[in-house]
């Protein structure tokens, strides 16, 4: 039987692309018929031998070219953006479910879960981007996501904090608009796709709620008070601006306290 931290170590170190979205769709295919395995016996490797393509070129997100989506170059700049996005979020997924061991099964047959779909996130992307006459890569793209994965690297709670309950949930509060502004131009296509990413991410981040919440139970922490001190103390500038779409980060577990501290200025 397979073991899904093999498939984990290879995803994270293989920097072929077509190889990396192979594998993450097998695991998950064996999963679904059971004939996959979690027991957790390698050796954890270090974040640092992490492999991720030559390219995209990888620019400090002060440094990214600024365009905006009323001009085809800027739509095709906006998905080749997405498209890392989701790339990354497939490291992401595949480093939370490899990095931290000894949790109950179910937190890796969600992660997994969350791979497969960020993949599929992916994939639908880069073939649009096709149709905007770029592939993946062509572009540059920033790579503050993973950044937050290096500074969590030992720290279960602040990953999740940090990367489902920060970062991916700012999709949540964002991406609305995104689409409103593709629809007023008519653009279903774009539309749809957004559509498609923006109703699993409520879910990753739910997951991400879920799963912080038992960790702070089972450690002994208040789960509101652990989340504003650990946003405070990873989070550059103390923590995220709004607005913050509170209708979806309610369905994806925050509570109205949570979103009360994040919508008041003072820390």
């Amino acid at each position: 039987m397979k073991n899904v931290f093999k498939f984990a170590e290879a995803c994270l170190q293989g920097i072929a692309i077509d190889e990396k979205l192979a594998l993450t769709h097998q695991a998950w295919h064996l999963f679904e018929n059971n004939q996959l395995s979690f027991m957790s016996e390698l050796p954890i490797l270090p974040i640092t031998q992490v492999r991720f393509p030559d390219k995209p070129v990888l620019l400090p997100p002060r440094d990214m070219p600024k365009r905006k989506i009323g001009s085809p170059e800027g739509v095709a700049a906006f998905f080749h953006a997405i498209a890392h996005v989701e790339f990354v979020a497939i490291y992401l997924a595949w480093d939370l479910l490899y990095r931290f061991r000894g949790l109950p099964e179910q937190f890796y047959q969600d992660w997994l879960k969350v791979a497969d779909e960020e993949a599929q996130h992916f994939e639908l992307i880069r073939l649009h981007l096709k149709t905007l006459k770029v592939n993946y890569g062509d572009l540059p793209a920033h790579n503050g996501l993973w950044d937050h994965a290096k500074d969590t690297a030992d720290d279960l709670l602040a990953r999740l904090a940090m990367v489902p309950r920060c970062m991916e949930a700012r999709g949540l509060d964002v991406t609305p608009a995104i689409i409103a502004k593709f629809k007023n131009v008519g653009d279903d296509a774009s539309v749809i796709l957004l559509e498609r990413i923006l109703t699993d991410e409520v879910g990753h981040v739910e997951r991400g709620s879920y799963w912080f919440k038992w960790v702070c139970e089972q450690q002994g922490f208040e789960p509101e008070a652990k989340y504003r001190q650990l946003i405070k103390q990873y989070y550059q500038g103390g923590k995220p601006k709004g607005p913050f779409n509170r209708e979806m980060r309610i369905i994806a577990g925050f509570s109205n306290a949570e979103l009360d501290w994040l919508e008041n200025t003072i820390l």
